[in-house]
């Protein structure tokens, strides 16, 4: 796989070592066993997969080399690059601007720019409808575009089935970025609908049933259906494609309900269930399976609380802290500064949506065993800060350095 440049302030040379050591021992990724870094009374279990995937590299790589290549010319940032508040930090003090927030709303109005200027497209990728707004005003979205090739692949293969006369169900968060890019493209080609969870997936399944009204549809899915979706026939030939950050088993579990509905409804067999269901798994993001099958692994080793790092409107990140939680004490910070103390932590609960101060939250034993991992846009610095924070509060930070020789040797 293609490797980048990304800055070195992002990198780190314990966590590069441990990569590398883990890559050249698995080639093939069959061993998702987590790494342990033995501190002495502080026990830490790396995440097999984590941090920067292809997607975000390329989306970096870009941005940075797009600022040395425009010198004195102003640039923007569609949105938020990647959802990561260090990386977009960065690019804003390089003086990228930014002409949208991560919902939509407008915070430069289009109107202002000029052919001159500059636009990065983020790695989510963008609508259409914006793609053509830009491209009025002079803007080439092609040149500066930063959208993972993942991501695209969503795209290209809804166009597919699309030509095969199928409609487009897209497991998304309705208003995530990338979810509306996908919906764009998808549309163009097809009926399509967003549906957020598995409980939408079966609502929407009583549709296709006719087991609810018709009517009815237009009020529950509003603003999730593409113009002209008629619920009485474009509901007999599916198929599921997905946010490439959403969980894997959840997207799965949407496309399996789904099939089984048409399974039964038309009384379909094995031979012919493709006649209404397009078969899609091909669009789950190598990177969403890996660092979701790598928190399973990881989480059948025993543990006393676990450590998620990564920005807090990472999508994929958020689904990393849910695997977690629902197995042991989890904290979810975006930076080593959170850790106010060896009793005081400042964490995001995703489900309140706000920051909350926890005391005592690492239990007076030793060893003390934490799980660590971070989201696909999660630098690898910022994850060794927090392996270096730790230390420090058992008085062991020289091993740190002990390890890093280690795994380099």
């Amino acid at each position: 796989m293609k490797s980048f440049n990304v800055p070195l302030l992002y990198r780190s040379p314990l966590i590069n070592a441990i990569k590398a050591t883990r890559k050249a021992a698995d080639k093939m990724k069959k061993d998702f066993t987590p790494t342990l870094l033995d501190l002495g009374p502080l026990h830490i279990y790396l995440a097999r997969h984590f941090g920067f995937c292809y997607g975000v590299e390329n989306a970096i790589e870009i941005s940075f080399r797009t600022i040395e290549e425009n010198p004195g010319k102003r640039i923007f940032l569609l949105s938020e690059m990647i959802h990561n508040p260090q990386v977009n930090a960065d690019l804003q003090q390089r003086g990228v601007q930014f002409l949208q927030d991560t919902y939509g709303q407008q915070l430069i109005p289009f109107e202002t720019l000029t052919p001159e200027d500059v636009v990065i497209i983020p790695a989510f990728g963008t609508t259409l409808e914006i793609e053509a707004k830009l491209n009025s005003f002079g803007i080439p979205t092609e040149k500066y575009n930063t959208t993972c090739p993942f991501v695209e692949k969503v795209w290209n293969r809804s166009e597919q089935i699309a030509k095969k006369g199928y409609t487009i169900v897209i497991h998304g968060k309705p208003k995530h970025e990338e979810t509306r890019a996908t919906f764009s493209h998808a549309s163009e080609n097809a009926p399509s609908i967003v549906v957020n969870d598995i409980q939408e997936a079966m609502l929407l399944a009583q549709y296709l049933t006719g087991e609810q009204e018709p009517d009815s549809f237009y009020s529950t899915f509003a603003g999730r259906y593409s113009p002209g979706f008629d619920v009485t026939q474009h509901l007999q030939r599916i198929g599921v494609v997905n946010q490439t950050t959403q969980l894997a088993t959840d997207t799965q579990a949407i496309a399996d309900y789904l099939k089984q509905t048409m399974r039964q409804h038309y009384a379909l067999t094995d031979a012919n269930i493709g006649d209404r269901f397009a078969d899609t798994r091909d669009t789950l993001c190598y990177a969403t399976n890996d660092n979701q099958t790598s928190i399973t692994h990881m989480l059948q080793t025993p543990a006393d609380l676990a450590i998620v790092v990564g920005g807090y409107n990472s999508s994929n990140t958020t689904h990393l802290v849910e695997l977690c939680e629902a197995q042991l004490p989890t904290y979810f910070i975006n930076s080593e500064d959170k850790l106010n103390s060896a009793t005081d932590v400042l964490h995001y609960d995703y489900h309140t949506k706000q920051e909350l101060l926890t005391a005592n939250y690492l239990p007076a034993k030793e060893p003390l065993r934490v799980l660590i991992t971070s989201g696909a846009s999660c630098p690898d610095a910022i994850v060794e800060g927090v392996i270096r924070k730790l230390a420090g509060f058992y008085g062991v930070s020289e091993k740190v350095e002990d390890l890093t020789r280690s795994f380099e040797s």
